[in-house]
C-alpha cells in the first residue's frame, strides 16, 4: 500500500514538472516562443474573417439563409464576442499564455466540429420543434460565430501574440518582422487552400480537418508556451544580465494599468486606427466575391487580389518592423492612415484601371502597419505588466469593428445598390483619425 501511494506521488510530481525547461534550452527560449507563437496565431485562421469568408456561400445555401441573414448572424456573434474578450485579457495576466491559449485552441477545435454539423443540427432542431423558419439556422450560426470569433480571432490570437512580445524588449520589432512575414503569406494564401479543400472535400469535411489540426496543435501549446523569461530566471532578448542602461530604463518605464492607459489619447487613436483596418479588411474579405462581381470581375479575380496584397504587406511589415526599434511609432500611424486613404479611394474607383492597384496597395499598407503597431505599440507605450488586459480591450475594438463590417457592407449594397457608400464613410472616418492623432504621443 505504501509503495502504491509513493508511486502515485511520484507520478504526480512528474506531471507537475514542465516537459520543457526554458533555462536549459541550448538557444534563447524566446526564439522557440517566436516560432510556436507564430504558428499559434496562424492556427486562429478558422476564427478569422479570412477563414470564415470562404465558407460564406456554401454554408448559407446549405442552411437556407440569405446573405443579409448570414452577415447579421456573423455580426451579432462577433459583437457579443467583443463584449467579453476583455475578460480573456485579465485571464492572460492572471494565468499566463499557456493555459489561456491551450483552452482557446481546444474551444476553437470543438466549435469547428459543431460548425461542420450545423446543417444537420438545424434540420434536427426544426424537426424537434416542428417549425420551418430561418430563425433556427440564424440563431444556431450566431452562437457558433460567437464561439469562433471569441476563441479564434480573440483569445488564441491575443495570447499567442502577447507571449511573443513578452519574451523580447529591445529586439521586439526585429522578431515581429519574422512573425509578420510568415503570417502575411500564411493568411493571404489561406483562402486559396481552404477553397481548394472545400471544392475537393466539401465544407463540412474541411471544417473537420481544421478542427483536428487545432486539437493536435493544442498539445504543442501546452508543452511549449511559457509566460515570461523572468519566470524561468531569464531576461528578455536573451540578455545575460541587466546593463546599467536597462536598470535606468526600468526606473523610468511606467507599467500602465488598463484604467491609466485609457486616459491616454494614444490608446484611443492607435486603437481606432487598428479598428479601421479590421473593419475595412473584414468587410472586403467577407464580401470580396460580391464586390468584384458587382463591378464585372470574375470570382477568381476577386480571390487573386490577396496574394499581391500580401506582398505589399510583407514588404511594409518587414522593413518597418525592423526600423520600429529606432523610429517613432507616430510616423507609422500616419503611414497606416495613408494606406487607409489609398484603400478607400481604390474601393471607390474599382471599376477604373487605377482602382484595383490602389486597393491592393492600400490594404497591403494597412495590413503591413497593422502587423507592426498591434504588436509593438502596446508594450512600448504601456509596459508589459498589464499587457493582457490592455490588449484585451484593444482586441474588443478590433472584434467589434470586424463584427459591424459585413452587415454595413451588405446594408450599403441593399440600400444604395452598390458598395460605394462604404468608401465615403471610410474617408470621413480616416479624416477624423488624422486630426485626432496630432497629439497622440507616446505616454512614456
Amino acid at each position: 500500500m505504501l509503495y502504491f501511494c509513493t508511486s502515485i506521488v511520484s507520478m504526480a510530481n512528474i506531471f507537475q514538472k514542465p516537459f520543457i525547461d526554458p533555462a536549459k534550452s541550448p538557444v534563447f527560449y524566446g526564439y522557440v516562443i517566436l516560432f510556436i507563437g507564430t504558428i499559434g496565431i496562424y492556427c486562429s485562421i478558422p476564427g478569422q474573417t479570412i477563414g470564415v469568408s470562404v465558407f460564406t456561400d456554401p454554408v448559407k445555401d446549405a442552411l437556407g439563409l440569405s446573405r443579409n441573414q448570414f452577415s447579421n448572424a456573423y455580426m451579432i456573434g462577433t459583437i457579443v464576442s467583443s463584449l467579453v474578450i476583455g475578460r480573456a485579457g485579465v485571464w492572460f495576466d492572471t494565468y499566463g499564455a499557456r493555459y489561456v491559449a491551450f483552452f482557446a485552441a481546444i474551444t476553437l477545435g470543438v466549435t469547428l466540429f459543431l460548425c461542420s454539423w450545423s446543417a444537420i443540427m438545424s434540420s434536427y432542431i426544426k424537426d424537434l420543434l416542428s417549425v420551418d423558419t430561418w430563425m433556427v439556422p440564424f440563431v444556431l450560426m450566431t452562437v457558433l460565430f460567437f464561439m469562433l470569433r471569441f476563441a479564434g480571432q480573440g483569445v488564441l490570437t491575443m495570447a499567442s501574440r502577447n507571449v511573443i512580445m513578452i519574451w523580447f524588449d529591445k529586439n521586439r520589432g526585429k522578431v515581429n518582422s519574422f512573425s509578420s512575414v510568415a503570417l502575411s503569406f500564411g493568411f493571404s494564401s489561406s483562402p486559396l487552400w481552404v477553397n481548394s479543400l472545400i471544392e475537393g472535400y466539401g465544407w463540412e469535411s474541411t471544417w473537420q480537418f481544421l478542427a483536428i489540426g487545432l486539437l493536435l496543435f493544442s498539445i504543442f501549446i501546452y508543452t511549449f508556451y511559457k509566460i515570461s523569461p523572468e519566470t524561468h530566471g531569464l531576461l528578455p532578448d536573451g540578455a545575460k544580465s541587466p546593463s546599467t542602461e536597462d536598470e535606468k530604463q526600468k526606473v523610468v518605464t511606467k507599467q500602465f494599468t488598463l484604467t491609466e492607459a485609457k486616459k491616454e489619447r494614444a490608446f484611443w487613436m492607435y486603437g481606432l486606427t487598428l479598428a479601421f483596418n479590421s473593419f475595412f479588411i473584414t468587410g472586403l474579405t467577407f464580401h470580396v466575391v460580391s464586390i468584384f462581381t458587382h463591378e464585372g470581375f470574375a470570382k477568381e479575380d476577386a480571390i487573386s487580389i490577396f496574394l499581391p496584397g500580401s506582398v505589399v504587406a510583407v514588404t511594409v511589415s518587414t522593413i518597418f518592423n525592423f526600423l520600429s526599434d529606432y523610429l517613432p511609432l507616430k510616423l507609422y500611424l500616419y503611414l497606416m492612415l495613408l494606406g487607409g486613404f489609398l484603400a478607400s479611394l481604390g474601393f471607390l474607383l474599382l471599376s477604373t484601371a487605377a482602382g484595383v492597384p490602389m486597393l491592393i496597395a492600400g490594404f497591403g499598407i494597412l495590413g503591413g502597419f497593422f502587423a507592426v503597431l498591434n504588436a509593438v505599440a502596446w508594450p512600448r507605450f504601456f509596459g508589459r505588466a498589464h499587457l493582457g488586459s490592455i490588449t484585451g480591450k484593444i482586441m474588443s475594438f478590433l472584434i467589434l469593428a470586424s463584427a459591424l463590417a459585413p452587415s454595413i457592407f451588405s446594408l450599403c449594397l441593399s440600400t444604395f445598390g452598390s458598395y460605394e457608400m462604404v468608401g465615403y464613410l471610410g474617408l470621413a472616418f480616416l479624416l477624423f483619425l488624422v486630426i485626432g492623432s496630432l497629439k497622440a504621443n507616446n505616454p512614456q
